[in-house]
């Protein structure tokens, strides 16, 4: 098996698969229930979930996975899946369209693939840590060489009050051209694709991470927790395009 060439494929059926049945839920008049961490879930979270599943544990019996929803399956197998099917789903709940579904391979517990797809817009985004690519084409990040001319994402203000240095925090938001909350996976779609320069997190979990490391590395960026390091080890992310990520580091560490 060419699993380069035939696992890309097989990414895009579970994109399309589970993209079908979030499109028939989108700002339509659904229940949403809160979960134990008193995070939203709804009806399209929970199917899109299980029609990846279903399609993975067919085509892959021998393959774990871990999915937002559902939990671990075959915890210690070499190939693992990891799936968030509405990474942002307060958005989604509100009829915006800066959510995706998350979805990434994983060997040996190192992200080998990653997809961001958000199929409201069809746009499938795939990295591979060596080439990422949207809707077979390839992107990468824009070329920022200071603070002052980036664009600064993030998915949620209040986060990045509570868990970060808010002075430091605040002066990279005086510093940067522009700050906006376009956030949850669409924020690092735009990094990867070149439109923002920095996407921050201080809270993340494993089903929100491991998609965005193949992507935001195929397209030439660089991706960390907030301390600089392997972002396979912290709870929290920073992608940028790579230049300004070291003065960023230090200034929110400061």
């Amino acid at each position: 098996m060419n699993y380069l060439t035939d696992l890309n494929k097989f990414c895009k059926l579970l994109a399309d698969e589970s993209g079908k049945i979030i499109k028939q839920y989108w700002r339509t008049q659904i229940s949403v229930d809160v979960k134990d961490d008193l995070s939203p879930v709804t009806i399209a979270d929970k199917k899109a979930e299980e029609r990846m599943l279903e399609i993975i544990m067919k085509e892959f019996p021998e393959h774990g996975i871990l999915g937002e929803e559902f939990g671990d399956y075959k915890h210690d197998a070499e190939y693992r899946w990891i799936l968030d099917p509405i990474d942002g789903t307060k958005s989604f709940i509100c009829g915006a369209v800066t959510f995706g579904t998350l979805i990434a391979l994983t060997k040996n517990n190192e992200p080998i693939l990653g997809v961001i797809n958000q199929p409201i817009l069809n746009e499938f985004l795939l990295g591979d840590n060596k080439l990422t690519l949207l809707n077979n084409i390839a992107v990468k990040v824009r070329e920022c060489k200071s603070i002052s001319s980036a664009v600064l994402l993030t998915t949620d203000h209040l986060h990045n009050q509570k868990y970060l240095d808010k002075k430091n925090f605040s002066e990279l938001i005086n510093k940067v051209k522009l700050y906006r909350m376009w956030g949850d996976c669409y924020g690092y779609y735009l990094v990867a694709t070149g439109f923002a320069d920095i996407m921050i997190d201080p809270i993340m979990n494993v089903w929100d991470t491991m998609a965005l490391i193949p992507i935001i590395n195929g397209a030439g960026g660089k991706i960390t927790d907030l301390l600089g390091n392997n972002p396979l080890i912290g709870n929290s992310i920073i992608a940028t395009g790579g230049v300004i990520h070291k003065e960023i580091i230090e200034l929110i560490n400061k």
